[in-house]
């Protein structure tokens, strides 16, 4: 068809075309803007809204408390393991000292009577008796420790039951919610579908065609990018069955549209030739002819061939001669190429 144009007439209709685009796109940006803030008409969903509060508020107080318990436990078993080992040092270091002391010196016959060794052996118990205590006081942070974490582990165990079972609650009505939402946008994008529908099939020739087709851009953006990727899943039966009824509405349409499509054609080969060429529109018949098919019936025909002057497939005539100079030229063409007369029967009726 853009053979048939006027120079002027092409760049207008791109220029046309830049305009759908740019409404498009601000339509684009409106919708998205709108569809990305209906998940705040929703209000957020967290764990503590199906929990059992009265059970939840004081596993997590023993929790916490276990844990804080445990802390204190292990900060004072460090504290009593660090007193242990010194007080084991000292007595070690003490009975090598006696051991030696003793192998020096010479002792009497009766050296439990001497003041001195028996000095040293009650020095000697007493810091075992320490080491003792010491001993004795890291057993009893480790058994501190070791209540606390089980006391903490039961807790966390209990409260973890009651989560889960609040996390099941909460995906159910997570998913509740995603339907709710995916409707909500299905409500604002179906209608738009709709009417681009209507537009396309009635108004995309008319003379406010660049608001129609940047309509359609969008509403057509609108479903297919903006609705679609938030389809809900639900294991992928609703994507597929969704996807089954597009496939059947949009097949279903076309198939109809072909059918329509062929019986108007059937129809149309069966009138005159004049008043099929009168029905074709101008640049739509040149177009036609310049892509090598026939304006009739659209089926190719070797328009470069000097001898073809009708369509082999319906009859209709594709070129002529000028009654003036007798001058082959198109039958679609309004004047005579060579002499420019008119053709006062061939001109179709569109512009």
């Amino acid at each position: 068809m853009g053979k048939a144009l006027r120079l002027s007439e092409k760049w207008f209709r791109r220029g046309l075309w830049l305009v759908a685009l740019v409404f498009a796109s601000f339509l684009i940006g409106l919708g998205g803007t709108i569809v990305g803030d209906l998940p705040k008409v929703e209000r957020p969903l967290v764990l503590d809204d199906f929990l059992d509060k009265g059970a939840a508020g004081p596993l997590r107080d023993q929790v916490k408390g276990a844990r804080e318990a445990e802390q204190a436990a292990q900060a004072a078993l460090e504290q009593a393991q660090l007193q242990h080992a010194r007080a084991r040092s000292e007595t070690q270091a003490e009975r090598e000292g006696y051991a030696n002391w003793l192998a020096a010196r010479s002792a009497t016959q009766r050296a439990e009577h001497d003041p001195e060794v028996l000095a040293r052996t009650r020095a000697l118990d007493t810091l075992k008796a320490a080491e003792l205590k010491a001993q004795q006081a890291v057993q009893a942070q480790q058994q501190a420790l070791l209540d606390a974490r089980q006391g903490a582990q039961a807790a966390q165990r209990r409260l973890g039951e009651l989560e889960q079972d609040g996390r099941t609650r909460l995906a159910a009505e997570q998913r509740r919610v995603e339907l709710r939402v995916f409707l909500y946008r299905l409500a604002l994008t179906l209608p738009l579908l709709v009417i681009a529908g209507w537009l396309f099939v009635k108004q995309r020739k008319g003379t406010w065609w660049p608001f129609v087709w940047g309509f359609i851009f969008f509403a057509l953006f609108a479903f297919f990018v903006e609705l679609v990727p938030y389809l809900p899943s639900y294991g992928g039966y609703v994507r597929y069955i969704v996807g089954i009824a597009l496939t059947a509405l949009v097949g279903r349409y076309a198939i109809v549209a072909l059918n329509r499509y062929l019986e108007r054609q059937k129809q149309a080969e069966a009138k005159p030739d004049q008043q099929r060429r009168q029905e074709l529109g101008y640049d739509v018949a040149l177009a036609r002819l310049a892509k090598g098919v026939c304006p009739g019936c659209e089926r190719p025909v070797d328009a470069k061939n000097d001898k073809i002057d009708f369509c082999p497939h319906c009859g209709i005539g594709l070129f002529d001669h000028c009654g003036q100079c007798s001058t082959r030229k198109s039958a679609f063409a309004r004047f005579c190429h060579a002499c420019g007369t008119a053709a006062p029967s061939a001109t179709p009726g569109g512009a």
